[in-house]
């Protein structure tokens, strides 16, 4: 890949997506085997202002061998300096780039009640501090190839060609080309989802049904007085980010608890390092009360036994098949780029930002309103050509939203 096109890329996630602001700090996550286009991201960064910036590498190698050979206890231990580094995190507030690129199938194999027993612990004795950052910082996700990850998604091609071929689906996904403007062109894209979400929100939708000859058969209701979102999102004092690049999603918050039916995947999920495919979850009174799956349904099972918030709904979002990322006709094995192909639902965590005046609004307050809470918050893709949506109005109105996979006003 021409490095002159990831420069753009590098510069996109620093002004776009995480919106660095002068004298402000800024945390890079990335594989050591990104190393290359992390440099580039850090020299951006320093570039945009940056008072400092830290790079933390991972590597899934070992990762792996750390599961394998350390004890359960060993790695549900928390140290001192982990929490006193979450908590400097949560003093200064930096702004935060994750550069994704892991092995769809990096921990398969793995015993799942060692992860998770692992990532319960870790995520109870962080969840207080990360609940005191929410909505007061800049975070983004974006991908780079990996030759595993690449190779699974081109199997058939040498690694080199898998490489390059992901690297152009990735650049192409994110608007970024040689002849173009890709800051200029974000814009663009985030007044049309924009323009889309407030035509929904003023829908005031009190429930959505969802039906396909697959087997889905839903009912979601939604938050009274939430609002849809799309693309960036809007901190308290002005700043605006883009948490997800690509982003093709409108979504809002369902009520807590309170959904019922069955959700049949379309897309496969990789949870933990280990792919869930073909399965399906039946909701009661606005729980998980049944799982099917073709592979992976022990994972998916622990996943949603997390804790009391993982088993219901944090997040309804809306993607047309006819979008670029479904058009590419590439299954990404990411989840990054795969909700973005398809509706989605998300179980575990809500989000605050599709309550109007959030900001001012106390976890608690937030919670009364029917935000979920949750450790996790996983998407599962739902959508396809058969889907079909109705929305039904808070005064008895029904609107078809999407007929046939794509919207339908």
């Amino acid at each position: 890949m021409k490095k002159t096109i990831m420069r753009k890329y590098a510069r996109l996630a620093v002004q776009t997506g995480a919106a660095l602001k002068k004298g402000q700090g800024c945390i890079i996550n990335a594989s050591v085997e990104q190393h290359e286009f992390a440099e580039m991201v850090a020299e951006e960064a320093y570039r945009a202002g940056a008072k400092w910036v830290t790079v933390n590498w991972g590597d899934s190698k070992l990762n792996r061998l750390q599961y394998r050979n350390e004890s359960v206890t060993q790695l549900c231990r928390v140290e001192d300096w982990q929490i006193a580094r979450m908590k400097f995190y949560a003093e200064t507030l930096p702004a935060t780039i994750s550069i994704g690129s892991a092995d769809p199938d990096g921990m398969k194999g793995i015993n799942p009640a060692k992860m998770q027993k692992a990532r319960i612990a870790q995520g109870t004795a962080m969840k207080p501090i990360r609940d005191k950052m929410a909505d007061k910082y800049q975070w983004t996700i974006l991908a780079v190839p990996s030759k595993k990850w690449a190779k699974k998604v081109f199997p058939e091609d040498r690694t080199g060609t898998a490489v390059e071929k992901l690297w152009n689906a990735i650049l192409k996904t994110a608007r970024v080309g040689e002849n173009n403007d890709p800051v200029a062109d974000w814009a663009a894209h985030q007044h049309a989802l924009e323009a889309r979400a407030k035509k929904l929100t003023e829908f005031d939708f009190d429930y959505l049904h969802y039906e396909s000859p697959n087997g889905t058969d839903f009912k979601v209701w939604l938050i009274p007085g939430s609002q849809w979102v799309g693309g960036g999102e809007t901190l308290a004092d002005g700043t605006f980010f883009m948490p997800n690049i690509p982003t093709e999603e409108i979504f809002n918050t369902p009520i807590k608890g309170k959904c019922e039916g069955r959700l049949v995947s379309t897309l496969p999920l990789s949870v933990q390092g280990t792919l869930i495919e073909k399965f399906a979850l039946t909701f009661e009174d606005g729980k998980v009360t049944a799982v099917e799956a073709e592979t992976g349904k022990e994972i998916l099972e622990r996943m949603i036994g997390t804790d009391e918030g993982a088993c219901m709904l944090g997040e309804v979002a809306l993607v047309p098949v006819d979008s670029p990322i479904s058009n590419s006709g590439i299954l990404f094995y990411n989840t990054l780029f795969d909700e973005n192909a398809a509706c989605h639902m998300a179980l575990g965590r809500g989000f605050n930002e599709n309550i109007p005046g959030h900001h001012d609004m106390t976890r608690e307050e937030l919670a009364a309103k029917g935000v979920n809470d949750s450790m996790i918050h996983v998407d599962f893709m739902v959508g396809s050509k058969e889907l079909n949506i109705t929305g039904y109005t808070r005064d008895g109105k029904a609107v078809q939203v999407f007929k046939n996979g794509n919207w339908a006003f």
